[in-house]
């Protein structure tokens, strides 16, 4: 049979065996002209929007990435894609190679580190979130940022390869400057970016930043949780700001340990598939954990990188948790995507819109995202858990009021940033055994 790889925003994965395949493998010998067919076929069959796609003649296409352009359906469709087997197994371990970072603008035109990865060869080296980036290789690096310019910037950075060197020149917290040589490497990412406690006049918060439903999370949220649990948390802050989704099993896990074992059993999130495949529809529940909390109350921290396996959390909390979302509108995915490696060597893996998610109130077609009940810029100046950073600070005043502040809720203009992290690894994968 077939591996069937399940990918809403979520990186959902467990293998499924389907008991009808649309296409059959293809061995070793793979052309991309026979790729090209097995997903114009796939697309035919299984593809959410399959009677909304532009009519095509797939001979006129030559490579698989050409026949899937030409088929999206691009008023919706943002995200279906097609990996390398290189590619695919990089994303479901959470690996690549680089300095560890995303860098971005502060609101005073500074480029700074807005995220970097415990096991990343910067961390290592002292560096922080919050740290000034004014030299990269001896050219300023601002500029390049305000004028968004993404060719520049990866010809300063160099590619993403193991053993490439760049020369940083840092303004730390303190005013004083550091020059670090860093070379790139590859390692496995952190999912859990900082967990604390925060002790409220509302009483005990906990504070979890989360960055990505990857397979590490299993083992990060089971230590943070049991903290929270130990801590006897009553509240929870929870920073999904650059959490682009990832597997769906590990978004039930976390929404579990949310919602408590009183919840088990109950509907989390529903998958609805087109209607050539109505015996594909699915739901997944919540379940038992070792450190569940029983919320009833939360606040998340989002940004336009709050996608998929993030925003189906929110969305299927929110009919069991008075939750409040502070920061940015979130991305707007609630759909997800069914894989099929091509070729018996896996030279490809394929990745269409197959299906729509909703909660257990059928609650879903977030296209526009989740918009903030407080609007705030990225405080990138801050570390994760200096109480200034300003969406840290308004989470905290929700708590200990009961509402977000009104004082200045106006517009605030985004800034760029740029991660070291491929694009391809924003999305999500589900397999089904």
């Amino acid at each position: 049979m077939k591996k069937l790889i399940l990918l809403p925003i979520l990186l959902l994965t467990l293998f499924a065996s389907c008991k009808k395949d649309p296409v059959k493998p293809i061995d070793s010998g793979l052309t991309d002209a026979m790729a090209r067919d097995t997903v114009y076929y796939i697309m035919k069959d299984y593809y959410y929007w399959y009677n909304l796609m532009p009519t095509v003649t797939k001979e006129n296409y030559k490579t698989p990435y050409e026949i899937l352009e030409a088929m999206r359906y691009k008023t919706l469709d943002r995200w279906s894609y097609i990996l390398t087997g290189d590619e695919y197994n990089a994303q479901v371990t959470g690996t690549f190679v680089g300095h560890g970072f995303r860098i971005g603008l502060d609101a005073l035109g500074n480029a700074r580190i807005a995220m970097i990865y415990y096991n990343s060869p910067l961390y290592a080296a002292g560096v922080r979130r919050g740290w000034i980036v004014e030299k990269i290789n001896g050219v300023d690096l601002a500029p390049i940022l305000l004028r968004n310019d993404g060719a520049a910037y990866n010809t300063l950075i160099q590619p993403g390869t193991a053993g490439i060197t760049n020369i940083f020149l840092f303004k730390k917290p303190d005013g004083t400057e550091t020059t670090i040589s860093s070379t790139k490497a590859q390692f496995a990412i952190n999912t859990v970016l900082a967990y604390d406690t925060l002790h409220l006049a509302s009483g005990v918060t906990g504070h979890l930043v989360f960055e990505e439903f990857f397979p590490p999370a299993i083992s990060e949220l089971a230590t943070a949780f049991a903290y929270f649990k130990a801590n006897n948390i009553k509240d929870l802050i929870l920073d999904l700001r650059y959490n682009s989704g990832g597997y769906l099993d590990i978004a039930q896990t976390l929404a579990s340990y949310i919602a408590g074992d009183s919840k088990a059993g109950i509907i989390f999130a529903k998958l609805s598939y087109n209607d050539k495949h109505p015996e594909a529809n699915t739901s997944i529940f919540f379940k038992t954990t070792a450190s569940s909390l029983g919320m009833t109350r939360m606040a998340v921290i989002t940004s336009r990188s709050t996608a998929s396996a993030s925003e189906d959390v929110i969305n299927g909390l929110k009919p069991f948790v008075n939750i409040v979302t502070i920061g940015d509108t979130t991305n707007g995915k609630p759909t997800g995507m069914n894989g099929w490696d091509i070729g018996l060597a896996h030279k490809y893996y394929v990745f269409p819109v197959t299906f729509k998610v909703v909660n257990s109130l059928d609650q879903g077609e977030f296209f526009a995202g989740f918009f903030p009940s407080k609007a705030l810029a990225d405080d990138i100046a801050h570390d994760w858990s200096d109480r200034n950073e300003a969406c840290l600070k308004e989470a905290i005043h929700y708590m200990e009021t009961g509402a977000v502040s009104t004082k200045g809720n106006a517009s605030f203009k985004r800034y760029p940033q740029f991660s070291e992290k491929p694009e391809w690894m924003n999305n999500a994968i589900v397999m089904h055994k």
